[in-house]
């Protein structure tokens, strides 16, 4: 390769020199012939000698996929809360006046206690029917049923229930338990961590194993990380058993958030 560097540098003077010759002088094409000869000779010895080495790739990396969980247990601190207004009469237009001005009582307490997600959830009115052995199905009235749902505290379910039930509600549909929106937002966080701190260590317990050692990560799959459900209340709660209650005895639990990732090592 020295050798091929001198003859490149000589050639090349020898190149550079002849510029200041005449072009009509008699010795130009005889000094410049053996010049370039010897510069392209070189150039393709020095070509051939890089070729192979560039063409060749990089061979991919050994790679082991693991995927981690995480669980992250939180207090239910809300309550999602479902009403009806439910009245019978023997007209339609007394039976949905008489619900309307029921359900406007109870919004406007609810409204009063400053509850969130206070909203209307169903509307009905259908007729009502004696069914007498042996006769066809005789009409008796009309019953209206407004729904209603909004969330609040747990700590003040019990006692906005008994108020709600005195103001005109006649029945509760049911009532689940919820973490706050923060909360979760959190959990979900932490439960991503933890699940990503799981599959690393799977990953080092098998190459440990085997006397490999963990490298970069070379990709990230986040399997599932959703907000959980409410959890609901199992208890049927009558319009009579609120009123006969003192307060009603409403107590949230716990809520899981989970989360699943997946990560692909180089060892």
């Amino acid at each position: 390769m020295a050798r091929i560097q001198q003859l490149l540098h000589l050639s090349t003077g020898q190149i550079s020199a002849s510029k200041w010759w005449n072009i009509s002088h008699p010795h130009w094409r005889a000094n410049t012939k053996p010049a370039l000869a010897l510069l392209l000779t070189a150039s393709f010895v020095l070509t051939a000698g890089i070729a192979p080495g560039a063409t060749q790739e990089r061979k991919p990396p050994r790679t082991l996929t693991a995927s981690g969980r995480g669980i992250v247990t939180i207090p239910t601190t809300l309550s999602q809360i479902r009403l009806a207004i439910e009245v019978s009469a023997k007209t339609p237009t007394a039976a949905q006046q008489a619900a309307a001005t029921r359900s406007t009582r109870v919004i406007d307490y609810l409204k009063t206690q400053r509850v969130d997600k206070l909203q209307t959830t169903g509307i009905n009115l259908n007729p009502t029917y004696t069914y007498p052995p042996n006769s066809t199905p005789q009409l008796t009235g009309y019953t209206a049923n407004n729904s209603i749902s909004f969330r609040v505290t747990t700590d003040r379910a019990g006692a906005i229930l008994d108020a709600a039930v005195k103001n005109g509600a006649t029945r509760i549909d049911g009532v689940s338990f919820v973490a706050s929106e923060q909360a979760i937002s959190t959990a979900q966080i932490q439960a991503l961590k933890q699940a990503t701190q799981d599959a690393q260590r799977q990953a080092d317990a098998v190459l440990d194993s085997l006397n490999f050692k963990r490298r970069e990560v070379i990709g990230i799959q986040i399997n599932s990380n959703s907000t959980p459900a409410p959890i609901p209340l199992a208890q049927d709660m009558t319009r009579q058993r609120l009123v006969t209650a003192a307060t009603t005895p409403v107590i949230g639990g716990e809520q899981q958030v989970e989360a699943s990732v997946t990560l692909d090592i180089g060892y």
